[in-house]
């Protein structure tokens, strides 16, 4: 027998199915024991939780086909401007790490298009012509995205890489079998797998193929759509492409897709027999480029010589647009040589290359960063001779995050304590949490967010203790960093507060210690030798500490494993204290920031990405800022960053390097850390050393507020309430009406059940 649900369980069931939208539960049953039966084959005796969830997805999907339909329907019929946004086709290459298949997605194998490889260029009185190219077929794979009780249903498209039918065919024919199916495999390695490194480029050709793959894709299938104009046809309907920029917008997120430009080119130039000027000024009006990091090791320089094999007609393209464009700041500042060289898409060395990130900024009508201080760098540095070519071009999008994932669905708990106050409008329109302002005084209100909190500390440690075999204590500050492992996000900055904080309570174990569970989670890629350094560091200070009986329960520290969208939303609603560590100046924007900030923890952090911001909302005296401003990073550059002065003047970080450099942390294999210390004593990039004493002081803040729970609410009020700039909603429509130049729509269509 299960027990009866309290009232406010029920309560909080009766939000959810009202915002899931279910019209009618028994026909939702007999749907879901419908693709049971004849999608899947199996009944109850042998499904397994995946089958079950399959038959739900499913379901869920039948319901949204509907809405599908007569969205793509309204589009044909209003003819709107489309984007990757609202209305929007998303871009993605499908891989194969799908074994069991994806129930969300339809294939679309009647709109497979071609895609061009190797071969050469021919110049003929006809103009270029690119010939003798090996093909690759792209099929495309359609996901429904549902929009917010709009019942809009918008469509993000994927592409698989299939080989012909016909590919090397002839060597079937003298026996050449095997090497024909090997080749096959070859072609659709493309779409197999997608290269996991984060802010580190690497030239590989597979690379290379994989984004000119998925924009050719993309630009057949944009212009198929655009010359096309009633629903479900397929005859071309409009041949002039003077509209074009005002029916579709292209945005370049990051210079992954930026072949996108020499592309439209191809085809307006080559296909459509556009002249120069006129299809340059259609590709700058339709493409805009959205910058995400400042590390040099990070962008995108692809050599010459792959692109002149793989790609020939647009390295002769991308030629021309250099040489265009070079004239035009040959005549802005004449005689300025070196400025050529420098703004230059060809870099000339070694190894001959092609910047991306500049052939992006000449080829987009709008160039932003994604925060503030981001897009400050970005025209004071890296692009700072683009800038002062053409000033209008740079703007700024600060990030966002999705209320509806990021608060309702993760910590509907959260959700329905402030509903009670506010009612539930704060969900599409986030600015409305500021109406919390006034609840900061409100007893009620207060002990709610705080039950609220517990509550989902006590769930996320029973994940634990499920999962790790990990018990930890419920009521000690959960201090949590999750993100990518990398070394400018300074979770070693991290690691030495704990082993400061484990040396602390050594040396007095008798004197009251707030107690702390520290979660690091984070994936590292695969080739980065660093990260994956400091997450077995991580894991040794774990082994160290939790099994250290002076410690007790007074210090945990524990490695998230696989760190992943679901095991965020358990952590995130969980969180007392996010970790925003990263040295000022390096990192763009970040969005787990926000999300921790929305769920109710206070934010650690130094001045950097959008942390600027979210201190600016909710007030600097509400955030626990410590560090070098970029101001300071700039000044100890030019000095020059020497971590030998502070391990010689700080005793407690010289312990800890003493423990690190010993195999105190590694009795086994005493040098296991020697490359941490080596890079923290000599090329640390990233100044660990030079905020430490301010951390640690910083960290001696967060813990004496924790002792008191009330303030300590209160400022969480405060965060949540300041939150609201930072919803995905703001940020979507300033790139619609700034960048994209549409009008956002809070347009509801009727249901498939309703009267049009």
């Amino acid at each position: 027998m299960s027990r009866p649900l309290s009232d406010q369980e029920k309560r909080k069931q009766i939000s959810v199915r009202g915002l899931a939208g279910v019209e009618n539960v028994t026909e939702l049953k007999k749907n879901f024991n419908r693709h049971l039966h004849f999608t899947l084959v199996k009944d109850r005796n042998v499904a397994t939780p995946r089958d079950y969830y399959f038959a739900l997805a499913h379901t869920v999907r039948d319901h949204l086909v509907g809405r599908w339909i007569r969205t793509q329907q309204h589009y044909y019929e209003k003819d709107p401007k489309v984007l990757l946004g609202t209305p929007g086709m998303g871009m993605e290459e499908a891989d194969d790490w799908l074994r069991y298949g994806n129930p969300w997605e339809k294939a679309r194998p009647e709109f497979t298009l071609p895609v061009h490889f190797y071969g050469h260029v021919e110049h003929t009185s006809q103009g270029a012509k690119w010939v003798d190219t090996q093909v690759v077929l792209a099929m495309p794979y359609d996901t429904p995205v549902p929009g917010y009780r709009n019942n809009v249903v918008n469509t993000m498209r994927l592409w698989s890489a299939k080989a012909p039918n016909d590919f090397n065919l002839k060597d079937f024919n003298v026996g050449g079998y095997i090497q024909a199916v090997l080749d096959r495999n070859l072609a659709e390695n493309i779409s197999r797998v997608l290269y996991p490194n984060d802010n580190f480029f690497e030239g590989k050709e597979l690379r290379l193929k994989q984004e000119y793959f998925v924009v050719a894709a993309t630009l057949q299938d944009i212009i198929r759509r655009f010359k096309s104009s009633k629903f479900g046809c397929r005859d071309p309907v409009r041949t002039n492409f003077d509209a074009f920029p005002d029916k579709v917008a292209i945005q370049l997120n990051d210079t992954h897709p930026s072949l996108a430009i020499p592309e439209l080119m191809r085809i307006l130039v080559d296909l459509e027999r556009m002249d120069w000027d006129k299809a340059w000024d259609v590709t700058v009006r339709t493409c805009a480029y959205t910058n995400h990091t400042v590390l040099p090791e990070a962008l995108e320089r692809w050599p010459v010589h792959l692109l002149e094999t793989l790609l020939p007609r647009h390295l002769q393209i991308i030629y021309e647009i250099n040489q265009r464009f070079l004239n035009r700041v040959a005549a802005t500042f004449p005689g300025d040589v070196d400025r050529l060289r420098r703004m230059s898409l060809v870099e000339e060395g070694a190894v001959k290359r092609i910047n991306m990130a500049h052939l992006c900024i000449a080829g987009s009508h709008a160039v932003n960063g994604v925060a503030r201080i981001h897009s400050e760098i970005l025209k004071k540095t890296i692009f700072k001779d683009f800038y002062e070519l053409e000033p209008h071009k740079f703007q700024n999008k600060t990030n966002g995050i999705t209320p509806r994932r990021w608060l309702v669905l993760c910590n509907p708990g959260l959700a329905e304590v402030i509903a009670e106050r506010i009612g539930e409008d704060f969900i599409s329109d986030l600015d409305q949490l500021r109406k919390l302002l006034s609840f900061v005084d409100d007893e009620a209100f207060i002990r709610d967010v705080a039950k609220v909190k517990q509550e989902n500390k006590l769930k996320f440690a029973a994940y634990l203790e499920r999962e790790y075999k990990v018990h930890i204590n419920p009521n000690s500050l959960f201090d949590i960093q999750v993100k990518r492992i990398h070394e400018y996000k300074r979770q070693l900055l991290n690691c030495l507060h704990v082993i400061t904080l484990y040396n602390r309570i050594k040396r007095e174990p008798s004197k009251f210690f707030v107690p702390r569970t520290v979660m690091i989670g984070g994936k590292a890629a695969p080739g980065y030798h660093m990260a994956k350094m400091i997450i077995r560091l991580i894991t040794a200070i774990g082994d160290v500490v939790n099994h250290d009986p002076t410690v007790g329960d007074r210090l945990r520290v524990i490695f998230l494993e696989n760190y992943r969208v679901s095991l965020a939303e358990k952590v995130i609603p969980a969180a007392d204290l996010s970790e925003q560590i990263s040295t000022a100046g390096t990192e763009a924007s970040g969005t787990g920031n926000m999300k921790f900030m929305l769920n109710g923890a206070l934010t650690i952090g130094t001045m950097d990405g959008a942390n600027v911001e979210m201190a600016e909302e909710a007030g600097e005296e509400n955030f626990f800022i410590f560090g070098m401003r970029v101001e300071d990073v700039d000044k100890l550059d030019q000095r020059g960053y020497n971590a030998q002065e502070y391990y010689d003047r700080i005793p407690e970080l010289r312990q800890v390097i003493e423990q690190l450099s010993s195999g105190f942390f590694s009795p086994k294999q005493p040098d296991l850390f020697k490359d941490i210390v080596n890079m923290l004593m000599h090329h640390d990039r990233f100044k660990v050393f030079a905020d430490y004493e301010d951390y640690i002081k910083c960290q001696e803040k967060v813990s004496a507020l924790y002792k008191n729970p009330r303030e300590w609410t209160r400022m969480v009020i405060r965060n949540i309430a300041t939150s609201g700039k930072f919803s995905s909603d703001r940020t979507i429509a300033q790139y619609a009406r700034e960048i994209w130049g549409v009008e956002p729509s809070r347009q509801r269509l009727p249901a498939p059940d309703e009267a049009i």
